[in-house]
């Protein structure tokens, strides 16, 4: 094959595994991962359903896809978050880091939410994790990272677990798109804005009565 062709092999790949992967994230959003068949996933994408294994081992990597793709780019910007201690406005980063958290959760929490009745397949997903830098607790153990050098640099009271903290601020973010998706409800812009103002609000004033 000449070098046309060999330059349009590999761009077919990846558009055919693109189409898989948006194929996946419309069928797993509808149906939750448990119920969504490498079948219908296969007709979604209008691609044979043996191809799909052609580009991924199991439906757990699959999923993992799907999540990666997923707006915002929420694992770029948790991955970047130790790297930026001692830059910028600790408040304002924490605001970014809540709105993109809201939203991925809201387009996560939809896919994922039936794996927990499905012990073969969460067994699965859990060895899909089992490497460093994996996992669902990593954007939490990555704002923790953040909030430890920002309060070794003095930026913050060191008065608080640095992980504690990113438990508290995450999963406050977690709980809204579970409620929302619980309620059959959309968060509006304009919302997810507010909440990320007053969940950094309160982690960083906290409860405690002024002296």
């Amino acid at each position: 094959m000449g070098p046309d062709g060999s330059r349009r092999a590999p761009r077919r790949r990846e558009e055919t595994r693109a189409r898989i992967v948006a194929a996946a994230e419309r069928v797993m959003r509808g149906k939750g991962i448990s119920h969504a068949t490498t079948r219908e996933i296969a007709q979604t994408a209008g691609v044979a359903e043996g191809s799909i294994y052609n580009h991924f081992r199991s439906k757990a990597d699959l999923f993992y896809a799907v999540l990666g793709q997923l707006p915002p780019d929420f694992f770029a910007l948790t991955t970047g978050l130790p790297a930026r201690a001692g830059t910028g406005d600790v408040r304002e980063t924490l605001e970014e880091v809540v709105r993109a958290a809201v939203i991925f959760y809201g387009h996560s929490v939809p896919i994922g939410i039936s794996v927990a009745g499905d012990p073969p397949l969460l067994a699965r997903l859990r060895e899909e994790v089992r490497r460093p830098g994996a996992g669902p607790q990593m954007p939490f153990e990555l704002l923790g990272d953040y909030l430890r050098a920002e309060q070794e640099l003095g930026r913050l009271s060191d008065a608080v677990s640095p992980r504690a903290a990113a438990d508290l601020l995450m999963g406050t973010c977690f709980q809204k798109a579970y409620l929302a998706h619980f309620y059959d409800e959309a968060i509006p812009e304009a919302e997810v804005a507010a909440f990320a103002r007053r969940a950094v609000n309160a982690l960083l004033h906290g409860l405690a009565p002024p002296n």
